[in-house]
């Protein structure tokens, strides 16, 4: 962005790369894809799973975060990859650590899943 933009051209400029960068995650990234379309799928579950704002709120968030945390993922990635494609172990750790952190977004996602769909049905959750 080019200095001196401020307020509402800033917030367009903003707005626009931020298009962009989805817009490559859509063409660049199959693991994106995969999970837009299912949070997309699942999204009319959430009105009948969600029996309160913030269990909307929690099903939502949880999908956004997935898709959030593989952006962040795939932007590690090129970085790794710009540098250069031979195996350095600095390298190797870095995907492997945003890896894991997608990882732990879908695992916390599926556990607020499952967790408000055990609830809905009307299993007990605990002792």
């Amino acid at each position: 962005m080019k200095p001196g933009h401020s307020g509402f051209r800033r917030l367009l400029y903003s707005t626009r790369y931020s298009l962009k960068g989805l817009g490559a995650a859509w063409r660049n990234e199959a693991a994106f894809r995969q999970e837009l379309v299912l949070a997309l799928v699942l999204l009319p579950t959430t009105f009948w799973l969600g029996r309160s704002l913030l269990e909307w709120l929690l099903l939502l968030g949880s999908a956004l975060l997935v898709m959030i945390v593989e952006l962040l993922n795939s932007a590690i990635e090129a970085i790794v990859d710009r540098i250069g494609v031979e195996h350095h172990v600095l390298s190797g750790r870095a995907k492997d650590l945003g890896s894991a952190a997608v990882f732990l977004a879908v695992l916390f996602a599926f556990l607020v899943w499952g967790g408000l769909l055990l609830s809905r049905l009307g299993l007990p959750l605990h002792a």
